[in-house]
């Protein structure tokens, strides 16, 4: 079942490198007549409901295409959500001005928290406010970023 596997995460990541946007995660689980595949996407804007059905369909038709499954399987395509930390810098972008709670890399082996609000960015450097001072934070040294969701 992994060259399946590979082969669906490979066909997956070019329609969605294909479409402007980013392979957040993939999980594949189960077998037989229980396969399920779930793909999350994101990108430097919102992605939309329409956004996650037209690559669902892309990818659906290619896999049937290359007729990788013998049975039923179950596949589906979401943005991350806002639990889950953002991994790539082009993610960032539609989060300027939201606060952040983020695990940076200090030393080697040492790691600082940190809450702040993201006031831009230049290049690979995110500039965040925190504690009434503008701190720049080189985009490598996050560990763990999580984007503060507030109902206000």
């Amino acid at each position: 079942m992994q060259l399946i596997e590979k082969k669906i995460v490979t066909i997956t990541k070019e329609i969605i490198d294909r479409n402007g946007l980013l392979l957040i995660d993939f999980l594949f689980r189960g077998f037989n007549n229980s396969t399920v595949i779930e793909v999350y996407i994101d990108g430097e804007k919102s992605v939309s409901v329409e956004d996650c059905a037209k690559l669902s369909r892309e990818i659906n038709d290619q896999i049937e295409a290359e007729n990788l499954f013998d049975s039923a399987y179950r596949l589906e395509v979401s943005s991350p959500g806002a639990e889950r930390p953002l991994k790539f810098l082009q993610q960032y972008t539609k989060h300027i001005n939201r606060n952040f709670d983020l695990q940076l890399a200090v030393t080697e082996g040492t790691n600082k928290k940190v809450t702040g609000k993201l006031l831009s960015i230049d290049g690979e450097n995110l500039v965040f406010l925190v504690q009434k001072e503008e701190v720049i934070v080189p985009f490598n040294t996050i560990q763990k970023a999580n984007v503060i969701i507030s109902f206000s």
